[in-house]
Formats: C-alpha cells, sequence, structure tokens
C-alpha cells in the first residue's frame, strides 16, 4: 500500500497539478491538507474519474483535510476528538483539522496541525499546543487498543534543526520552538516511526519551500510534513520519500508530497494479527 500526504493549499486551485500527480505517481491512498473548501465544492467527479474516492472535513476557504483511496475505506472520526487531561478540556473544534479512516484493517488520518503563529498571539500558540496534545491522547489510545495507523499530514513542526535551512533564523518560530518539539518528541516517544527518517537520515530534506524570497530555487526549506507509523504499521514499512517533482510544476503549492509504501498486512485478522489456532 503506497500512502502519500500533501498539503495542496487549496485543491481547486490546484486540480490541474493533484489529478496529474495522481495520474503518474497512483498513491493507492492521499492524504490532502488546505483543501480550502466544503464538501459541495470539492472535485469528487475529477477524482473519481482516476479511480479514487474521497472523504473529507470542510471548510469554507481555510484548512480542511481530504483522504482520497483507491480501496474501499471507512470513515472513523471525522475531528480529533476532545482531551480529557488536566486543563484540555474545551469546546468541541470548530477547524476542520483531522479526519481517520479505516482501509484493509489500517487506521489512517489526515491532519493539519495549527500553525501557532505568531507566537506573540498567546491564543494561537496556546491552541497549537493543546491540539498537540490531544493528538497525543487519541495516539495513546490507539496504541493502546493495539489498532496498526499511520498519521500523516502538514504538522507544522520541524523535529529537528536538520529540518530546517536556517535553524538559528527560525529558533522562535511555532515550527522549531521547543515546547513545540518536545511535544512532537512525546508523540514519536509513544513508540511512533518517522517513516522518512527510519528510510533517509540525511539532514536537510525538506518538504516545504515558501514562495519568498526564491527559497525553492535555492533549497531553503522545511520539512514540516510527516508519516508517523505506529509499531504494527512500522514492521510492514519497505520504503519513504519526498517526491519534490509537484514543487517545480507551474502554480504549484509550496508544499510537495510525502509518501511511505506498506507491505501487505500478515494473514490473520482485520489488524494483522496473527490467528488463534483453533482448539
Amino acid at each position: 500500500m503506497k500512502i502519500a500526504t500533501w498539503n495542496v493549499n487549496s485543491v481547486k486551485a490546484r486540480l490541474p497539478l493533484l489529478t496529474r500527480w495522481l495520474d503518474q505517481f497512483k498513491p493507492d491512498v492521499a492524504l490532502l491538507q488546505e483543501i480550502k473548501c466544503i464538501e459541495g465544492e470539492f472535485p469528487l467527479l475529477e477524482l473519481s474519474g482516476l479511480g479514487y474516492q474521497a472523504e473529507l472535513v470542510g471548510q469554507k476557504s481555510y484548512n480542511g483535510v481530504a483522504v482520497l483511496s483507491r480501496l474501499p475505506m471507512t470513515v472513523v472520526q471525522r475531528g480529533l476528538p476532545e482531551a480529557h487531561a488536566a486543563g484540555l478540556d474545551r469546546a468541541p473544534d470548530q477547524q476542520a483539522r483531522y479526519l481517520e479512516v479505516e482501509i484493509e484493517g489500517l487506521r489512517i488520518a489526515s491532519l493539519y496541525l495549527p500553525n501557532g503563529n505568531p507566537v506573540a498571539d498567546a491564543e494561537k500558540y496556546a491552541y497549537k499546543l493543546a491540539w498537540m496534545e490531544r493528538l497525543c491522547e487519541h495516539a495513546a489510545k490507539l496504541l493502546a487498543a493495539e489498532i496498526p495507523f499511520v498519521l500523516g499530514g502538514d504538522y507544522n513542526i520541524c523535529p529537528t534543526d536538520d529540518d530546517v535551512y536556517d535553524p538559528k533564523g527560525w529558533r522562535d518560530d511555532a515550527l522549531c520552538r521547543l515546547e513545540s518539539r518536545a511535544r512532537f518528541r512525546r508523540l514519536v516517544n509513544l513508540g511512533l516511526t518517522d517513516a522518512f527518517r527510519a528510510i533517509d537520515g540525511k539532514p536537510h530534506r525538506y518538504s516545504f519551500w515558501d514562495y519568498q524570497a526564491g527559497r525553492w530555487h535555492r533549497d531553503e526549506g522545511l520539512r514540516i510534513d510527516h508519516l508517523l507509523l505506529s509499531p504494527q504499521a512500522a514492521d510492514r514499512l519497505l520504503a519513504s520519500g519526498i517526491d519534490k517533482t509537484p514543487r517545480g510544476w507551474e502554480r504549484a503549492s509550496d508544499h510537495t508530497p510525502v509518501w511511505c509504501e506498506l507491505a501487505p498486512a500478515p494473514t490473520g485478522d482485520l489488524f494483522g494479527r496473527p490467528a488463534v489456532p483453533a482448539a
């Protein structure tokens, strides 16, 4: 199963590029972020012509996530569950940032983590950190239930200085602040695997390049799009990479796809656990 994540920065503006990429790369599952449209405006017809069904959580002009699949899928969760840890209870999230589906026994989520800038806006940065706490709590529950899963999307986090072209200049940005990175480490340290880093340990591999100041042409980017795998999914990891090709196309998104390939699940029950022999 080939799974890719891509912040398309408006599915309507980027539809010709999206269909071109899907036709060429042919992922089994594509996780999209910043689709920036509501359900009735999503290009279902064009995508179905390429063999994809789609599920989405939309929001007019902002945010929005989707899952495209060539395989049957079932929606499990629209929106990130509310956290119950002390101090994290809050009103339901009104921003479209999380969609979780099940495909062939694998839970797959498309997520768009809050940016958190400007950090001087205490409410925005607090929202980012609280959202990450909620994600940690949800991932811990999936792990406790031994459900294999992939959490993919735009995390708006550079995990280390190796993931940003100018560590000193970005030190105080919400994407690189110590508090942001600490919460990302907390998520990974639950037992998750960063699919790309499991395959490619070289520094300064990026998935985002700002439109301004020739960042793309000088390869001054950030690695903020990630696929995090549960232990059961990580055991099936065959390959992972960053497909830079779409970033070089005309009218490109400022992000480019990140992908991984998983081997088929071992024989057993729905979640790949070995079948118990009959007594």
